[in-house]
């Protein structure tokens, strides 16, 4: 029996989420196409009959505007701490640029001698023809030498193992994990065979309603939004939707409540039944700035 964590790390929306939950096999991290949409660690657990790996999904590094943003930079390098493997994540359709070689060398940086085992992954194979993915793999390769000759440790290039994989739909993540695996050192599971996440029932829910809310509003305001459970008396949870300004509130609740209503119900119809869901909307203003209310809610 093997097991140990792999940290996935990459810019935003590179498809970390999608890895984690195709990993899993069932949804533990909320996606979506906003920027940022992971603002904690959450970590996934893989049942296999040779080994138990779990998955660290990563908020995605980027260049910060906020405090907010400062924060989920230094979660996400954090992850790099006490894992066993780490994945580095770039788009095959798109140039390795300055961000994707930030992630690079961070990677490159965490997994010196001893450290833990480099992967580089090229997903989103399904959206480019064979030939991208080959030359995006190549750039891939020639990037992390490049890297590592201009830290002096050339030899760290040889430790890296390439994959090209699409998260959506599942092609190369089986061979991904086997290799992971095989690289985990051999010890007793972390987590009990039924359970897939360590992350609390009430904050998984108040990500639900999150992810639901990125789906229906555009522009700025998917940074500005954050939802806490507030109140949990079964059958019946309320969840408050957090926004900076008063302007705000129409967007996220919609003409007549219409938006409001649709995320209940695309919430709810992934709660256990019977669940009712409560939704209210309330202003606190540049929360993404404040270190206090930052600390408060645990970013």
């Amino acid at each position: 029996m093997r097991s140990g964590f792999v940290a996935l790390v990459g810019r935003p929306n590179v498809g970390k989420s999608t890895l984690c939950n195709r990993l899993v096999g069932e949804k533990v991290s909320i996606t979506a196409a906003s920027p940022n949409t992971t603002r904690h660690v959450v970590r996934g657990v893989v049942h296999r009959p040779d080994g138990q790996l779990v998955v660290v999904d990563t908020p995605g590094l980027h260049r910060p505007k906020t405090a907010l943003g400062l924060r989920l930079n230094a979660t996400a390098l954090s992850s790099f701490d006490d894992v066993d493997a780490v994945v580095a994540i770039v788009e095959a359709s798109n140039a390795i640029g300055p961000g994707d070689r930030r992630v690079l060398e961070a990677t490159l940086g965490a997994c010196g001698a001893g450290g833990p085992v480099p992967f580089i992954v090229v997903n989103k194979l399904d959206a480019t023809s064979r030939p991208a993915v080959a030359a995006q793999l190549l750039a891939a390769q020639r990037a992390i030498e490049s890297i590592a000759t201009a830290r002096g440790t050339p030899e760290l290039a040889e430790r890296v193992e390439y994959f090209a994989i699409s998260a959506s739909t599942g092609a190369g993540v089986d061979a991904l994990c086997d290799a992971i695996v095989a690289t985990l050192p051999e010890g007793p599971q972390w987590f009990p065979d039924d359970e897939v996440s360590d992350q609390p029932e009430e904050a998984f829910v108040a990500e639900l309603v999150r992810e639901q809310l990125l789906a229906r509003v555009r522009d700025e305001l998917p940074h500005a939004i954050h939802c806490r459970v507030s109140s949990w008396e079964w059958p019946v949870i309320t969840v408050d939707v957090l926004v900076e300004r008063e302007s705000q509130k129409p967007i996220v609740i919609g003409r007549h409540g219409d938006v409001l209503k649709e995320v209940g119900i695309a919430t709810r119809a992934q709660l256990p039944e019977g669940c009712f869901l409560e939704l209210r909307v309330v202003v606190e203003p540049r929360w993404q700035s404040r270190t206090e209310v930052l600390d408060r809610w645990g970013y």
